[in-house]
């Protein structure tokens, strides 16, 4: 398998189709690039967003602790991503079966897994289409009218969309969200302006599964080359799972747009379509 960090180099002559370059925060890409690498792509892990541990973990804990284990249980805990669920599990035991969980990707369902929690033990809600994996399809799954005056928490990253909190809201759950980990657009040091350069020079495929990611990646474009950054940006080809994440790419200006539904299997099938 090739070094995942390294930069194909354009003039050996031995790298005939685009790099891949994978955003996502590197603690979830590795099983992507090595999908990828086995379909004789050259992977890169370029990660957009660093995911990072709460300061003091503290609030988490008690939040868990008060809505799992008290005499009052929430009727659900939804997990907004993978780390959610990772950071929360290193705050608790085991999980209580008698409280049902709601994910809205696979990439979630496979971390649950990892921390023993799967169907059928487990009641685990997620959308009904695996590739609308997002919080409006999540919201269609579940049985508001049944979480009315329920107590139901929400596990997330520090900022993120309101709308799961909203809508649970406004169905007449009580909502508390907690935050579970930090995340952030990294900086541009020389290191990152050089890597940038080198994909901006040629084109790329670009896998970017997340609107917040995207639009980091914008600035740190610019940031690097005000003049003709954007311009390089946008002859690179973008493959994304969400319509949402295509429509940011769009607003700016960006047109190289393949959108594939959620889940690795529809970025693979994708990349493989050329």
């Amino acid at each position: 398998m090739p070094e995942l960090d390294r930069l194909p180099d354009a003039q050996s002559g031995q790298v005939s189709r685009p790099a891949v370059v994978i955003t996502r925060p590197r603690q979830q890409a590795g099983a992507l690039a090595q999908a990828v690498a086995a379909l004789g792509r050259t992977p890169v892990l370029l990660p957009l967003l660093e995911i990072a541990p709460l300061d003091d973990p503290a609030p988490l804990r008690v939040a868990l602790a008060d809505l799992v284990d008290s005499a009052d249980p929430a009727a659900l805990v939804a997990f907004v991503s993978p780390n959610a669920i990772d950071a929360a599990f290193a705050q608790i035991g085991a999980w209580p079966l008698s409280v049902p969980v709601a994910i809205v990707g696979e990439g979630s369902r496979a971390a649950l897994a990892r921390h023993g929690v799967a169907s059928p033990a487990y009641t685990i809600f997620s959308p009904a289409d695996s590739a609308h994996s997002d919080s409006e399809h999540l919201l269609a799954s579940l049985d508001l009218a049944a979480l009315k005056g329920r107590r139901v928490l929400i596990v997330r990253g520090d900022g993120g969309r309101e709308l799961l909190a909203d809508a649970l809201r406004a169905a007449g759950a009580s909502v508390e969200a907690v935050t579970a980990y930090r995340r952030s657009v990294p900086v541009l040091d020389q290191e990152l302006g050089a890597r940038l350069r080198a994909l901006l020079a040629q084109p790329n495929d670009w896998i970017i599964t997340s609107s917040e990611a995207l639009r980091g990646l914008a600035r740190l474009v610019e940031q690097l080359d005000p003049a003709g950054g954007m311009g390089a940006l946008r002859a690179q080809r973008l493959i994304v799972p969400h319509a949402r994440i295509a429509a940011s790419a769009r607003a700016l200006g960006l047109m190289r747009v393949t959108e594939t539904g959620s889940g690795d299997a529809r970025l693979l099938a994708a990349l493989q379509s050329q």
